[in-house]
């Protein structure tokens, strides 16, 4: 979601036609005694009993406006808050605007009604986390709950109430950039995350004022956007969709999200923000959400584009189908008066929307306090705290991954002098991914600094930037926010020659290379994710030195880095880790922490096998793991079908192996249970942390089955030389899928489990389900 480009714009305003003014009745504005005497249901029903059709499609309409100072109470917007046309409003930041504007709502408009004021709190407020998708990669749904708990006690107290998050999309394909914002490939995994991003911001109580509302996205299917462009179709099966993608949504639902966002793209021909079978038919009959829906930016009038109606007609279609709030193209706002005049809507239809929305604003204690969120002292305490800085600095260190360590390289020992290059060794700028709100960058942590300070003043640390991020100054600039620019006017043989020159003597080079933020994200899908050549010719030059090379790879998605891999003898994925990146960077670095982190997408060796994903089917010609070519099988012929790295793969500085898995019983009925059992053995020097990680096959179903799903998880600390035995319940809801009829079915047969550090190499076993 972000703001309008010219077409969306020639759309939006299209929608804008005369509305009748609201009745001038006398204020009806509501009272402390209705608010404290009644109960919800009592309450609603007696403020919706007041309300006119152009008060209660007001309620529908959540407009942006910006930068209201320095006096909100005279800007446009509080003008159409009085006038009763503004259910919320976002991308309004700074407590004063806010309380000003929440001011008028309650005193100027007619009924008093509180506005609700969201943003896109995606991976921290001031205090900054790692991206999503990094997040994710520690396996950790605790960390993913405090990140998000942290999140709503800071933004909580800067006036906003609703945030725009999770991401819970899944996506095979790394070339769409929001891959950044999700937990990667997998709808189990998905599914843990999103419940604990929910937890997190919306805690037991919604009406404690540090907690936020949750708002799901993209509802639904956004990740398997065609080719990985951006907003674009999405064309599968309903049985693919139900088994593959929708269970993070769904997970979310149960764990009570407060709200849930349409996506762009069109699911069976029908935009997702006007489709009946997502939105009414599988989101409230099915999974039984009872919350409310809001589109995404100007997703509404974009279904005229779509080219399913005008904007009277995707209007009307947008709230039969379920969605109760329109995000900024004021359609509901222009058409739905005229609508119900025509006969094309109801009032009935109108009023569920509405009632939807103002139990919103009463579960969150809005109406009971509408400043409660507006809470300068409290910011100050919260906004970078010492625990907050700390939780980032220990939750970035968690999210790195650890993809190559030949002769342990890493830990760094034993140096005099470390060489840093590479056009994100030095930026602050691109440490905290692109949802952030602090753009003080003295507040974030560069590597070169933090590393020096790890390392301490015993050995020196030199820096060259060595290349550009790409080699077209006009390319960079075009997916560049202006402030945020690296780009050095030397050419790229200057630029190498100063890293040459820096590299003298040491006894290590750190290449710290990749994407910059504005390279991943929404609105910058890449048809090509090898590495630039102008960051390439740094490597190779670099390579020519015979010194040891470690790559520290930002990027905000998984790259193709079959050439790279090959160049240097160590390569930490550290993704953009937040405010305190450079320092938890340093820690791995060094050794002061011990890298845990697993992939949750898989790295593709090449972008021609994107998109690629670790829960595939079988074909009926298939290829022999990490085997080379054969004519007339299912293969390519100038790569292997294996990805890179696989999902579920990462280092550690120590090493495990894994025994035989045994099971306690071969087969089970409907309902009984099985468990899987393995021994871990922790066969290095150092003490450390795995992710065990269990899968299943069905072998034999009613349709073809993947070759493996995760299924559980846990995590094992063992000290140097320990062994620990692992189990895992498995049980017969881990074994059901979605049929051809969409039943919901485990049907009796063949299991293989599947245990291991990642998802291909696994130790097996089998069972029977009677």
């Amino acid at each position: 979601m972000k703001f309008l480009k010219s077409s969306v714009l020639f759309i939006s305003m299209a929608c804008i036609v005369p509305v009748c003014s609201i009745a001038r009745e006398k204020s009806e504005r509501i009272t402390r005694a209705e608010i404290e005497q009644k109960s919800a249901d009592e309450f609603i029903n007696g403020l919706m009993s007041r309300m006119t059709v152009d008060e209660k499609i007001g309620q529908l309409n959540l407009p942006s406006y910006g930068n209201v100072m320095p006096n909100p109470k005279k800007s446009e917007i509080a003008s159409r808050i009085v006038r009763g046309e503004v259910g919320g409003i976002f991308n309004i930041f700074g407590v004063d605007a806010i309380r000003q504007l929440q001011e008028v709502a309650v005193k100027e408009s007619r009924l008093g009604i509180p506005i609700i004021v969201g943003a896109d709190i995606c991976n921290g407020y001031k205090t900054v986390f790692p991206i999503p998708l990094g997040l994710s990669c520690s396996w950790k749904p605790e960390n993913i709950e405090e990140v998000a708990r942290i999140s709503a006690k800071e933004v909580g107290a800067d006036g906003i109430c609703w945030t725009y998050s999770p991401m819970v999309d899944i996506s095979h394909d790394a070339r769409w950039g929001r891959v950044k914002e999700g937990a990667g490939e997998d709808p189990f995994l998905g599914g843990i995350m999103a419940q604990a991003w929910v937890r997190g911001y919306q805690g037991n109580d919604l009406s404690a004022d540090t907690t936020l509302m949750a708002c799901v996205k993209h509802y639904a299917l956004y990740g398997a956007a065609e080719a990985g462009r951006d907003y674009n179709t999405v064309d599968m099966s309903r049985v693919t969709a139900m088994n593959y993608y929708m269970r993070p949504y769904q997970a979310a639902v149960e764990a009570g999200v407060g709200s849930i966002m349409t996506s762009f793209n069109e699911f069976e021909s029908i935009p997702a923000t006007g489709n009946t079978w997502l939105l009414n038919d599988v989101l409230r009959k099915q999974w039984g959400f009872n919350g409310f829906v809001v589109s995404d930016f100007t997703a509404i009038a974009e279904m005229v584009n779509h080219g399913i109606g005008n904007s009277q007609e995707v209007g009307v279609k947008a709230l039969k189908a379920g969605v109760d709030m329109d995000m900024i193209a004021d359609c509901y706002h222009a058409v739905l008066k005229k609508s119900l005049e025509d006969g094309k809507i109801t009032e009935a239809e109108i009023d569920s929307a509405c009632r939807r929305i103002l139990i919103a604003k009463y579960q969150l204690g809005l109406f009971h306090d509408p400043y409660k969120y507006c809470n300068p002292k409290r910011a100050a305490k919260e906004f970078l705290s010492v625990n907050n800085v700390s939780a980032a600095r220990r939750i970035a260190a968690e999210s790195f991954v650890l993809l190559k360590n030949d002769n342990n390289l890493l830990p760094l020992k034993g140096c005099r002098k470390v060489a840093v290059v590479g056009p994100l060794a030095d930026s602050k700028a691109n440490m905290a991914g692109s949802w952030k709100y602090d753009e003080q960058t003295k507040s974030y942590h560069g590597l070169v600094e933090d590393l020096q300070e790890s390392l301490g003043n015993g050995v020196e640390v030199v820096f060259a930037k060595g290349s550009n991020l790409v080699d077209d100054p006009v390319y960079e600039a075009n997916f560049t926010d202006q402030n945020r620019s690296t780009r050095d006017d030397r050419s790229d043989e200057q630029l190498i020659a100063e890293a040459l020159k820096v590299v003298e003597g040491a006894d290590v080079i750190i290449a710290a290379l990749g994407e910059s933020i504005d390279m991943s994200g929404e609105g910058a899908s890449r048809a090509i994710l090898e590495m630039p050549q102008t960051q390439k010719k740094l490597l190779d030059a670099i390579q020519k030195t015979g010194k040891p090379i470690v790559m520290v790879l930002f990027t905000g998605r998984p790259l193709a880095l079959q050439s790279e891999e090959k160049q240097v003898n160590a390569i930490l994925n550290v993704w953009f880790g937040g405010t305190e990146a450079g320092a938890a960077i340093a820690d791995v670095l060094t050794g002061k922490v011990s890298p845990t982190g697993k992939l949750t997408m898989s790295f593709p060796r090449v972008t021609g096998q994107c998109p690629i994903y670790y829960n595939h089917k079988m074909t009926g010609r298939p290829m022999s793991p990490d085997a080379w070519y054969t004519r007339y099988v299912s293969n390519y012929i100038d790569v292997l079908n294996e990805p890179l790295y696989p999902f579920g793969y990462g280092l550690s500085y120590t090493t495990y192996t894994y025994g035989d898995v045994s099971l306690n019983t071969n087969s089970m009925d409907a309902n009984g249970k099985i468990q899987a059992s393995v021994i871990v053995t922790n066969t290095g020097a150092q003490d450390g942390e795995e992710i065990v990680q269990l899968y299943l096959r069905d072998i034999v179903r009613s349709i073809t089955p993947p070759v493996q799903e995760l299924k559980g998880f846990k995590r094992v600390a063992l000290k140097a030389g320990e062994s620990k035995k692992v189990t895992f319940d498995i049980d017969v809801d881990m074994l059901k899928f979605y049929d051809s009829t969409l039943d919901y079915v485990a049907e009796p047969g063949e299991f293989q489990v599947m245990i291991g550090g990642n998802s291909k190499e696994v130790k097996t076993a089998s069972f029977t389900l009677k």
